[in-house]
């Protein structure tokens, strides 16, 4: 870790973020579409459009041609998912990083660099009842495993400690099993799921929310 830096976000930083999180985001989608794959409603629906195709045709390949185009729309639907993500955080906070996390009392936004470039990212915002949310979090392919992401976590964590948040709570998807690791690791515990949209409910693609408790805050 001694290679890196992590410091306050800077204006010069804006696309190197907005791209870190984009290619952060869209990189789980075939996870995404593995995982949709194993759900049980989905296979049964497969089965079922082969069946329905093959008594239409009367043809085993027609059939297997249907299932072929519902795997291709299944996995638009899974990657739109993740696209559709961000583009919301880039045409709302990531549009505007002073304003959502520099200005405002009780949030931060920060960069970990090396040689100049960044590497990874992580932001906290008040989320109420005395709770911290970190946000945003996300680390380029070629700096993971290097311990960059335990250091931007603690970092949330000291910040959150000094302001006197009594804990710090975070959302992550399902498939990224990594982050989870990483943060069961650092003291949070999962309270809960969630489904992000209709389209996550049909495709069981799940929201794990998670909580680190701080001891007693004065938030």
């Amino acid at each position: 870790m001694a290679s890196f830096r992590i410091r306050q976000y800077q204006d010069q930083d804006y696309e190197a973020v907005r791209a870190l999180f984009a290619r952060g985001i869209l990189e789980h989608a075939p996870a995404g579409f593995r995982h949709v794959l194993r759900a049980a409603r989905v296979r049964l629906a497969l089965l079922a459009v082969f069946v329905a195709a093959r008594a239409a045709a009367g043809s085993w390949v027609l059939g297997l041609g249907a299932v072929a185009l519902a795997l291709v729309l299944l996995w638009v639907l899974v990657r739109s998912l993740s696209a559709e993500y961000v583009r919301e955080a880039l045409c709302t906070d990531l549009c505007d990083v002073p304003g959502a996390y520099l200005r405002p009392p009780d949030r931060r936004f920060w960069v970990a660099e090396e040689a100049g470039a960044v590497a990874g990212m992580v932001a906290a915002v008040p989320a109420g009842r005395g709770e911290l949310e970190l946000k945003r979090m996300s680390v380029s392919r070629e700096h993971r495993g290097r311990g960059l992401a335990r250091a931007l976590c603690r970092e949330v964590l000291a910040f959150a400690r000094a302001r006197g948040y009594g804990a710090v709570v975070l959302s992550t998807s399902a498939v990224q099993v990594a982050a989870q690791r990483l943060y069961e690791g650092q003291g949070f515990r999962k309270v809960g799921s969630s489904y992000p949209s209709l389209l996550g409910t049909l495709l069981n693609f799940q929201i794990f929310h998670y909580r680190c408790d701080l001891g007693d805050g004065t938030k």
